[in-house]
């Protein structure tokens, strides 16, 4: 079960969510000619990865910002260029081209650093964009509690599309990010969940000025939680198949 899109349409061009996107994939497909070599790859991932022990060293600094455009392989990008998608557009609109851009970087670095609070002896290389984009999920819950989510459910040959509130499924997210990082104490895991759970926590209270400028809790009641704009509409197909009789 994940989400496909939402119906939440933005007044303006997010040019910033696309920049990011062409960014993660661009670099993605760089690092394409050394991926079958592991000395290269190694240092590559020494030299811009985050290494929680690095950092508690007092070294690497920089890489709490190039580690959020790092992947570890397509489905990797795939799932978070996804979700940047989906919720980026909006946050963009709401708070403008360059605020979202510092915003998305610094719920990045702070996710980075939630991992490294996690894991400080580790120097196992973490990278990706799920910590940034996280924080983008955590200002979209409070901004928009019960905008519509489409989510895709799949069960074997069964699949459907439905609508749930965003609050439920960010929510679910965020629950099972912090039950994984339950887990990941114990050893058990290779998900950076601390990242998620951290940059999620980042986002809710980087936006919350934003949050209360538009009125706070008087802003959730004159939008009922929703969008303040009509949402999207779509054609959602039946999960019951319609066979044409001879």
């Amino acid at each position: 079960m994940f989400p496909i899109r939402d119906h939440n349409p933005s007044g303006r061009v997010p040019y910033v969510t696309y920049a990011l996107m062409a960014a993660n994939i661009g670099i993605f497909l760089s690092m394409l000619p050394i991926s079958g070599d592991e000395r290269a790859l190694a240092q590559f991932y020494y030299d811009w990865a985050l290494l929680p022990r690095r950092i508690m060293e007092g070294d690497g600094y920089s890489a709490l910002l190039s580690s959020q455009f790092l992947h570890g392989g397509w489905m990797h990008l795939a799932g978070n260029m996804l979700f940047l998608w989906i919720f980026g557009d909006n946050v963009e609109d709401e708070m403008g081209h360059l605020p979202y851009l510092g915003f998305y970087l610094l719920a990045g670095a702070l996710s980075g650093l939630a991992h490294v609070v996690s894991d400080p002896t580790s120097f196992v290389p973490m990278v990706g964009a799920s910590g940034a984009i996280a924080g983008v999920m955590g200002g979209y819950l409070l901004l928009y509690p019960k905008a519509k989510i489409d989510i895709l459910l799949i069960l074997i040959v069964f699949f459907r599309i439905f609508p749930i509130p965003a609050w439920i499924m960010l929510i679910l997210w965020f629950a099972m990010q912090f039950i994984g990082g339950i887990g990941s104490l114990q050893g058990t895991g290779g998900v950076a969940y601390w990242a998620h759970a951290g940059g999620f926590i980042a986002g809710l209270i980087l936006t919350l000025p934003l949050w209360l400028r538009l009125g706070g809790v008087s802003f959730w009641q004159t939008t009922h939680g929703h969008p303040p704009h009509p949402e999207a509409t779509y054609a959602l197909p039946s999960s019951i198949p319609k066979v044409k009789r001879k």
